[in-house]
Parts: structure tokens; C-alpha cells; sequence
């Protein structure tokens, strides 16, 4: 069955959103020196730390930042 032109466009805005989510997420990671680097390859998200390349899924990887960058705020 077609999906809705409304609802594919509203869907497209919303995984839109959450790209550029983890894209902050990731330079605010950076600038905070907990990561080297992050972007996406073969279809998945990857985060460079600690001299390892770690591949995930998009929503992984937001999770994965959203601890690491919750974790050292917690500390200081």
C-alpha cells in the first residue's frame, strides 16, 4: 500500500530532525574530547574513540552519545 504523500513528507522531516540531533550531539561530543570523530559509513553511524572506529545503527549511536556526554557532566 502507498504511504500518503503528507505522511512520507512528515516522516522524512522527522528522520531530518533526528539526523541533525545526532549530529550535535556528536560535535558536542567532539568539542567535550570524548570522541575523535563521527559521521555516517555503510549504512551505519560510526564513532571514532579511544584509536576504535564503533559502528551502530543512528538511534545506537544517539544513545551511545547522549550517555557518554550525560556521564562526564554528571562528574563535574
Amino acid at each position: 500500500m502507498a504511504m500518503d504523500p503528507l505522511e512520507e513528507r512528515l516522516n522524512l522531516e522527522i528522520e531530518g530532525m533526528s539526523i541533525n540531533q545526532l549530529n550535535a550531539l556528536g560535535n558536542q561530543a567532539i568539542q567535550m574530547g570524548l570522541i575523535a570523530g563521527h559521521g555516517y559509513h555503510q549504512g551505519q553511524y560510526e564513532i571514532l574513540r579511544q584509536g576504535q572506529a564503533k559502528l551502530m545503527t543512528p538511534e545506537a549511536a544517539m544513545q551511545y552519545l547522549q550517555r557518554l556526554i550525560q556521564s562526564v557532566s554528571e562528574s563535574t
